[in-house]
């Protein structure tokens, strides 16, 4: 038995060794990764001061490997782009670009404003569509020493017919229709005549009673200068309805509807609501900033009625007590002291409740929530009060803003669930319950209230030794002893799981001593069919990470 112990010891010793160095691993890794960022940021720089197009006759271009050869879609021409070059002791990247022409057999360097980063090994296709156009994927850049290396995912098309590059942003915008048929469960594209939404994102769909269908707000981006995006909330209102006498054949109406409408947000959720209505809530209304964002939370309450083509806002009733109270008031003789209460300077002000919870974990997050003032105040005593008491100060439940709230109603009844609000650079996840009765508006019914405490937000760090301090902090007791008992082990077993470092040895010693060992553990690591030199970059990697570990 002791010595199976001992043998789960060292497993787990290995295992744990094999961890940390995998942690040492990956935060060099990000560190190569932000000095090669910052390399690229200074080509870019430099790329940044040409302002047009120059086509330059030139000899062929100089030796390189790993760059793009595509044929022009409509010229009899090459292009090529990019690619790598290494002189022994230096790693060279391009970004330029040459055309050649077949029946001249001359080649063109073609300087174009506003290109690519440098990179090699991507991937490139011609396409004939606007007059040709080059596209660009992907591929690698190298430090010049070879040692460090940084992939790219960008998407950059070159149109052929303007000379001019154009990076394609992450974020594309559709505004298609699709249609699911459920007996056959097939999709079908729809093509609608008119015009339609512009592409976005977040907008909401809801069904008249006609079987219409209505689009409402979104949100989307637009280029205003050069890398400066900018975000448009929309709130535009848009039908799409079956064309009468023409089976499949649908078309788009913009719609204005007259009433209260909602303001201009986005994240809000929709349900449908008795009467063939649709009925919306909360949202965000982002404040943006020329180097930030701000988002405006919200907890209102709209219904659309599509037969009247009309926005109303929903205002809650408020409980029967307090509508009676209201009426007493109202009857109380005039040029008493009491009517001088109640018609005394403005009403109170809404109380807007923040609260400030720090969980186990440490983090802190703000519940603000805004309770309307009690609407007793300054009102005659009655005797339905005294029937009552609790009722006169008490505080209007409602759902706290947010956005992405979960909406769906049943036998008249509105349950909100859940979504979320941004308290600084936090962002709070909800799992409350709310329910409101449609038929009644007169109060929302708490099922289930926010509990703060379960929040968990971790915030990135750069320091291992920090996530290290937190481990012991939240293990201690045996777990510790045990992480005590296996690093002896470690060091008394004297190089069982990695090859030890020699006295005053230096890592340029050491590598080629134990190169062999730490190649033929990368190879274990790695892909299936991963290219030896990438094989061999990790096993140097691990090797110094080792080395440092053990200095």
């Amino acid at each position: 038995m002791g010595k199976k112990g001992k043998k789960e010891k060292k497993g787990r010793g290995a295992e744990k060794t094999a961890a940390k160095m995998e942690k040492k691993v990956s935060k060099r890794s990000r560190k190569e990764e932000e000095d090669l960022e910052a390399l690229i940021a200074h080509f870019q720089t430099l790329d940044a001061r040409r302002t047009q197009v120059v086509e330059t006759p030139c000899s062929p271009p100089s030796p390189r490997l790993n760059a793009s050869l595509s044929a022009h879609p409509e010229k009899d021409e090459l292009i090529l782009f990019g690619g790598e070059y290494f002189n022994g002791q230096k790693t060279l990247l391009y970004n330029e670009l040459y055309t050649y022409s077949i029946r001249k057999d001359a080649w063109t360097k073609v300087d174009i404003p506003n290109p690519p980063p440098r990179r090699c090994a991507h991937q490139a296709v011609a396409v004939p569509q606007g007059g040709g156009q080059l596209w660009i994927f992907g591929g690698e850049f190298a430090s010049p020493d070879g040692e460090q290396f940084y992939h790219y995912r960008d998407l950059w098309v070159l149109h052929l017919a303007t000379k001019t590059w154009e990076q394609v942003r992450d974020y594309i915008y559709y505004n298609d229709v699709y249609t699911f048929d459920l007996d056959t469960s097939t999709w079908t594209k729809l093509s609608p005549s008119g015009t339609g939404p512009t592409p976005r994102s977040g907008c909401q769909m809801s069904v008249t009673p006609q079987g219409s269908i209505v689009i409402y707000g979104g949100y989307s981006k637009q280029r205003v200068r050069k890398d400066v995006d900018r975000g448009t909330q929309h709130g535009d209102m848009f039908l799409l309805k079956p064309e009468e006498g023409r089976e499949g054949r649908w078309a788009w109406t913009r719609i204005n509807p007259s009433g209260a409408k909602p303001t201009p947000r986005s994240g809000f959720s929709v349900a449908a609501a008795p009467n063939h209505q649709t009925l919306l809530f909360g949202g965000v209304c982002d404040e943006e900033e020329e180097e930030s964002l701000q988002g405006d939370f919200l907890n209102d309450l709209y219904f659309y009625d599509p037969a009247r083509n009309r926005w109303f806002a929903g205002q809650l009733k408020g409980p029967k007590a307090e509508k009676r109270r209201r009426r007493r008031g109202k009857r109380a003789e005039p040029g008493t002291a009491d009517k001088q209460e109640v018609e005394g300077p403005g009403a109170p002000e809404p109380l807007e409740v923040v609260r400030e919870v720090v969980s186990e974990a440490g983090t802190v997050v703000t519940i603000k929530q805004v309770l309307a003032a009690p609407s007793s105040a300054g009102r005659p005593a009655s005797d339905d009060d005294e029937d009552s008491p609790d009722e006169a100060g008490v505080p209007t439940v409602e759902p706290s803003p947010r956005s992405n709230a979960m909406l769906a109603v049943k036998h008249g009844r509105l349950y909100l669930y859940g979504g979320m609000f941004e308290a600084g650079d936090r962002q709070v996840t909800l799992s409350d319950l709310y329910c409101l009765d449609l038929h009644k508006m007169d109060a929302w019914t708490a099922l289930v209230e926010a509990d703060p405490e379960n929040q968990e937000w971790l915030e990135e760090t750069d320091s291992e030794e920090d996530s290290d301090e937190v481990e012991g902090a939240e293990g201690g007791g045996e777990d510790d002893e045990d992480d005590e008992d296996e690093e002896e082990e470690e060091d008394d077993d004297g190089g069982e799981h990695h090859p030890s470092v020699m006295p005053s040895e230096p890592f340029v010693d050491y590598l080629p001593r134990t190169e062999q060992y730490w190649v033929k553990l990368a190879r274990e690591a790695a892909a299936p069919g991963a290219q030896e030199k990438r094989v061999l970059r990790s096993a140097q990697a691990m090797a110094k990470a080792f080395f440092e570990a053990s200095a």
